[in-house]
């Protein structure tokens, strides 16, 4: 009996050696599990960053976008703007000469119906951003607004290196100068 207490003994033995073995390499399986675990967040992670780096640069890409296209759309208005504009001006210029012939006549009917249509005239251009630039006799003169015919000698003191007259008038569409005024300086 003792022999057969020996081979249950290590029957048992061998039984709890191999659970035991059993449960180490159930733990290490366990362990290389959760580590594969692990690294496939880690890989997740890390591609989830990535992706949302790539939103967030596509994302500012398309608001560049929208901004630029923004922007070259008011340009190009305001390019359409200042070429009909700048067609318009000699008519303005003519309607002006036209005006003041007018009011030599006799005529006060015609030159009253001639003042109504260019004042509308006028009016729509303001309207539509058209600004006289501002020029008088005595200012000095600046070549960033103002674009020098010719110089005269000055007709007395005070008018030296400033405009003595005024050949064309300047006009502003906005803040851009789309025709400079043409003076005359006295040097």
């Amino acid at each position: 009996m003792t022999k057969k207490k020996n081979i249950d003994i290590e029957q048992e033995e061998n039984v709890v050696n191999q659970e035991t073995q059993d449960q180490t390499i159930d733990n290490q399986v366990e362990k290389e599990i959760v580590e594969e675990e692990i690294e496939a967040l880690e890989k997740l992670n890390e591609e989830v960053k990535k992706e949302k780096d790539n939103f967030l640069r596509l994302f500012a890409e398309f608001e560049n976008y929208k901004k630029r296209t923004s922007r070259e759309r008011i340009e190009l208005y305001s390019t359409a703007n200042r070429e009909v504009m700048t067609a318009l001006l000699p008519i303005l210029d003519d309607f002006e000469r036209g005006l003041s012939e007018i009011e030599k006549s006799e005529d006060k009917a015609l030159l009253e119906g001639m003042q109504l249509i260019y004042n509308k005239f006028k009016n729509t251009l303001n309207q539509k951003g058209l600004k006289l630039v501002e020029v008088k006799q005595g200012d000095v003169f600046d070549a960033e607004i103002h674009e020098a015919i010719t110089q005269i000698p000055a007709p007395s003191k005070k008018l030296k290196g400033k405009i003595v007259d005024v050949i064309e008038k300047g006009y502003k569409l906005g803040e851009t100068i789309i025709r400079f005024p043409k003076v005359v300086t006295g040097n």
